[in-house]
């Protein structure tokens, strides 16, 4: 059996299961989001303030974040695996592969950096 050390959970079912309560995170999310836009038709920077100014909407946003970054990983790692193959890239596809997923890596945490310092302004 080969197992991979860089999909998040070395485990199918798990990978699957992360991807899917991640996508129902995030539907959530961007629903309460456009629901509160389309409550709120002439919103100012003063009430979308005061929206990201409650504990409880950052740490919402924060956890959309994190299904974001794991929602992310699951479908680059599937990618990388699926589509940079020996078959397709010849000898060089581990390699290929390795940095594929590790910019992916980088940029994911940089973005949830990044975000947590505008979330909660640090």
């Amino acid at each position: 059996m080969v197992t991979s050390v860089t999909n998040l959970s070395r485990s199918g079912l798990y990978d699957w299961m992360a991807q899917r309560v991640s996508a129902v995170v995030l539907a959530a999310y961007f629903i309460f989001l456009i629901g509160y836009l389309v409550a709120n038709p002439g919103i100012d920077y003063t009430q979308w303030h005061g929206l990201f100014a409650n504990n409880w909407m950052r740490i919402f946003s924060l956890l959309a974040m994190v299904a974001l970054g794991a929602h992310a990983w699951v479908g680059m790692w599937t990618i990388s695996t699926d589509y940079l193959t020996h078959m397709a890239l010849g000898k060089s596809a581990t390699a290929v592969r390795f940095l594929f997923q590790a910019v992916c890596g980088v940029a994911m945490f940089a973005y949830f950096v990044w975000g947590v310092q505008i979330l909660w302004g640090i």
